[in-house]
């Protein structure tokens, strides 16, 4: 049995996401202990930015004809394709940058939608419980003077949920900058209570996740 992970942060010490990823991880794991957890960091091994191009071209090349680097990054796809195939459930913790979506996990995302399967044409992840952590340094609520300004969160919800089809769950963190930002400091005591909720949901999301893996394989 196996849970695959991506995380995206490309700050790991200090990353939030990661740290409600490991909330996560950690009761599918209570819940699964003879489990592996199967890990992909994309800061640490971020996908080539030619990858993608390479392996779009590359699929309308013959074989014989393809260059080493379209080989490459074709083969790299399914490696992707694959880690999420075998997986029973699926965790993504993907913070929001500069209000858009993170250039690691878009590339990788790409990439690995060019595989058959996984494509446009259909998709062999249809139904696979999976937990989406995103976090965002400010707050993009309704309501707040930067209302609309995530274009992440509604994107990731849309390939992963939409067009993927997965049984999602989302773990949403605002204001992870307060603390960190001074222009920030106003929002403290809000900001303290977002991230113990956004905790708890990210335990009782692992716990869903674990339940829900248990309840396909019944």
């Amino acid at each position: 049995m196996t849970l695959f992970r991506l995380d995206a942060s490309i700050l790991p010490a200090t990353s939030a996401s990661r740290e409600l990823g490991d909330l996560v991880e950690a009761e599918w794991v209570a819940a699964h202990p003879d489990s592996t957890v199967l890990r992909r960091d994309l800061s640490a091994d971020p996908v080539p930015a030619t990858a993608w191009r390479d392996a779009v071209q590359g699929g309308f090349t013959p074989e014989a004809d393809r260059t080493d680097e379209q080989r490459a990054a074709l083969a790299l796809a399914q490696t992707f394709a694959d880690e999420l195939r075998a997986a029973e459930a699926l965790l993504f913790t993907v913070p929001l940058y500069n209000y858009g979506v993170s250039q690691h996990f878009k590339t990788w995302f790409d990439l690995t939608y060019t595989v058959p399967g996984v494509d446009p044409q259909g998709t062999d992840l249809r139904g696979k419980p999976a937990t989406l952590v995103t976090v965002l340094g400010g707050n993009y609520a309704e309501g707040t003077p930067k209302e609309g300004w995530d274009h992440s969160t509604a994107w990731l919800r849309r390939v992963l949920e939409d067009v993927w089809g997965l049984d999602l769950r989302v773990v949403h963190r605002p204001f992870t900058l307060v603390g960190v930002n001074p222009a920030l400091d106003a929002f403290a005591e809000p900001a303290a209570e977002l991230k113990r909720t956004a905790e708890a949901a990210a335990v009782q999301s692992g716990r869903e996740l674990a339940e829900r893996r248990s309840d396909r394989v019944a």
